[in-house]
């Protein structure tokens, strides 16, 4: 059973949403959705919070719906009762934590020194909300500060948004970003959720930073290869650099010693996370040859094909190196 926690891992952006009024609730919650983000933190700041919840609860079931600004046990109860599948909270109340744990409902406190940190694994925590992110001391210090602690995971909130997203979500122990740039207040209250859903694809896309590569050929043999890389090294002066399964030419050229899917060529695209933009391509509809994926020493996938091919391109999603 896939657990909240690796769920919102898998999404990359939990949008952290304010509401004013819960009739907006239900239609920004499919806006988001049909961006790519099928999930929301609905803050507790507004009266109209645990309203929105319950809504979207009820008519968008398929939204991982979280509570955030969660100060007191009393909103912790509301916000179960209204349909809420995680808590956040701004700062670390051990009171509000531990109802959390008796409840079996996943707790994201706010955590900004190792004080807070600590305490945090005391009760067994494994994922807390760095907050606020970039006024706190942004990613750098979030790789100081999580030196010590080999098994948590981070969740950045507070001045993330689409020009430092990609950066943040780079990092091995970023377990999701949290912030509302595509779904600000007054988007919302405008009810220009088609421009939500719009900056919702564009803000995954960022995340993911997709970018292509290199195209291969299958030379279907290691002659076939040799040969190939031979006259493009000989008519443009590129170097070549023979490897045990295939020959690059220049920068952006690959031929493949051995047959593979495409009918000729194949196309490699680089992504800041390959496992996030293997749930992403999935959500979206598309297969994957997980059965072929390569792996690193420590098994993280570092690439994988997808099932189809595209106009006769095989297309390689590979892990860019951090």
């Amino acid at each position: 059973m896939i657990t909240v926690l690796e769920t919102l891992e898998k999404i990359g952006i939990v949008p952290v949403i304010k509401i004013d009024d819960a009739e907006k609730a239900v239609p920004l919650a499919k806006a988001l959705a049909a961006g790519g983000i099928p999930c929301a933190e609905i803050t507790f700041r507004t009266a109209q919070g645990e309203e929105a919840v319950r809504r979207i609860a009820k008519e968008a079931p398929d939204v991982l719906l979280g509570a955030g600004t969660v100060l007191t046990t009393e909103q912790v109860d509301c916000a179960i009762g209204a349909g809420a599948q995680f808590i956040v909270s701004p700062g670390f109340n051990p009171r509000v934590v531990e109802y959390c744990i008796q409840k079996g409902i996943p707790i994201i406190p706010g955590c900004a020194n190792p004080s807070d940190v600590e305490r945090a694994l005391e009760f067994g925590l494994e994922v807390v909300k760095f907050f606020p992110a970039e006024q706190a001391g942004g990613l750098k210090y979030i790789k100081a500060i999580s030196a010590p602690y080999a098994n948590l995971k981070f969740i950045p909130t507070g001045g993330i948004n689409a020009g430092n997203v990609a950066k943040y979500i780079a990092f091995e122990k970023i377990l999701a970003c949290g912030g509302s740039w595509m779904a600000d207040s007054d988007l919302i209250n405008a009810g220009e959720f088609e421009k939500i859903a719009a900056l919702s694809r564009e803000a995954m896309l960022t995340m993911l930073g997709f970018t292509v590569m290199y195209v291969g050929t299958n030379a279907k043999g290691d002659e076939a290869a040799i040969k190939a890389a031979q006259l493009l090294s000989s008519l443009f002066g590129f170097v070549s650099m023979n490897g045990t399964n295939s020959i690059f030419t220049g920068d952006s050229t690959e031929a493949l010693k051995a047959s593979a899917p495409g009918a000729h060529l194949h196309i490699a695209v680089g992504t800041n996370s390959i496992a996030r933009a293997v749930a992403w391509l999935e959500r979206n509809g598309i297969e994957i040859d997980h059965a072929g994926a390569k792996k690193d020493a420590k098994g993280g996938m570092i690439a994988v094909c997808l099932k189809e091919t595209i106009l006769g391109f095989a297309v390689h999603l590979h892990q860019i190196k951090k």
